[in-house]
């Protein structure tokens, strides 16, 4: 890893990891890394930082740099979620209701999102 930055897990008991203005990997159970999301997705990061795991099992990363959220379903193209209304967005988590929880660290706020 180049400067892991946040963690989440993912459902199967392995993991996702943002890396400091790199990349973000995906690593199994067995702590073997299973795929980089800008290899497999052909996307590319600004400064990735916050990551969650929905409930369908899609990785959601906060990009700080460009002031995004975005998706990465399991199969099929990343999907940009908030393109708007962040500043700096950090720390994430999903709800088991479909809410999103973004830390915008120059607002000093958690923003929801449905």
């Amino acid at each position: 890893l180049q400067g892991p930055r946040y963690v989440s897990p993912v459902p199967g008991g392995g993991f996702v990891v943002s890396e400091e203005c790199g990349d973000v990997k995906v690593f199994m159970g067995s702590r073997k890394l299973l795929c980089s999301l800008s290899s497999k997705y052909g996307h590319q990061f600004g400064n990735p930082a916050g990551v969650c795991v929905d409930r369908d099992g899609s990785i959601l990363v906060a990009d700080e740099q460009r002031r995004t959220v975005h998706l990465f379903p399991e199969h099929g193209a990343p999907v940009c979620l908030v393109s708007t209304g962040l500043q700096r967005p950090a720390g994430m988590a999903c709800s088991s209701s479909g809410h999103l929880f973004v830390a915008d660290t120059v607002e000093n706020c958690v923003k929801v999102f449905k």
